[in-house]
């Protein structure tokens, strides 16, 4: 077994190594790597506002101020995340709403965490992966305005993994919540190899499962299905029992007095 330790310094030519006949990715041009940047999604959008291409990715080993959904920090040190953000223009796109793109991303991340190792995460609505209880991975889709109302509009897709960050790595008030997919243990492959995964289901997630499989697998791997949750949003916050996954990614809820709610964003976690 090689030391992936050694060699997982984040670059594009580690990443075309994975390469076979059952990956796709954009040309290594079209992949950015950076030591730091104050947020992969910041630098995408502006890339994307400058005419990048679909399928362009912007990786870094370091975010200053790495965001999550609502703006909440993502704790985002050196050497031990991947944190990525792909552009992707919608017109090349087989999923119609920013809801579809996120549960995509969410399927992608978590099978490619299944393929590599030998990990089974887990998805908390909407955007979140959860491995034994802790939060591993967040997911923030944003919409790009085009200054050109004629230009096929973007969507910057962020995606940041703790891979390997020891818990002492958090700040202690996140320390009970946040987790890494190799937190106690050597890893067993590398960032490069998790992002060469994870960019290829998502450019290529015709070559994967349609709309509908990849809904099948959302909801399979959903855990707070069957479940009482707290929900906040519009309405306020209430309880509610997470009943299903609706076909455009929308998370169904039954409140007590019986109303049925589809709900598009929103705070939910469980009770």
């Amino acid at each position: 077994m090689c030391n992936c330790e050694k060699a997982d310094i984040l670059s594009v030519q580690s990443m075309l190594s994975y390469l076979s006949q059952n990956f796709r990715l954009p040309e290594p041009e079209q992949i950015h790597i950076y030591d730091c940047l104050e947020s992969t999604n910041i630098t995408a959008k502006e890339m994307a506002l400058s005419g990048a291409k679909h399928g362009t990715v912007v990786i870094a080993d370091r975010q200053t101020a790495g965001k999550g959904r609502y703006g909440k920090s993502f704790h985002s040190p050196p050497g031990h995340g991947l944190y990525m953000s792909i552009i992707l223009h919608t017109s090349k796109l087989s999923y119609s709403t920013p809801t579809l793109v996120t549960a995509l991303a969410a399927v992608s991340v978590c099978e490619a965490i299944e393929l590599i190792t030998d990990k089974s995460p887990k998805i908390k609505w909407v955007n979140d992966i959860f491995l034994e209880d802790k939060k591993i991975c967040g997911i923030l889709t944003e919409s790009v305005i085009m200054p050109d109302s004629a230009d096929i509009p973007r969507i910057v897709l962020g995606v940041g993994v703790n891979f390997s960050t020891p818990a002492t790595a958090f700040p202690e008030e996140l320390q009970h919540i946040a987790g890494s997919l190799f937190e106690a243990e050597k890893p067993t492959t590398t960032r490069n190899h998790l992002a060469t995964e994870i960019m290829s289901r998502i450019l290529h997630s015709d070559d994967h499962h349609n709309e509908k499989e990849m809904l099948d697998k959302y909801r399979q791997r959903m855990f707070m299905l069957g479940r009482t949750v707290i929900v906040t949003g519009t309405e306020g916050t209430y309880e509610a029992l997470a009943v299903d996954i609706d076909d455009i990614g929308q998370l169904i809820v039954k409140k007590k007095s019986g109303e049925i709610l589809s709900l598009s964003s929103g705070e939910v976690s469980i009770k």
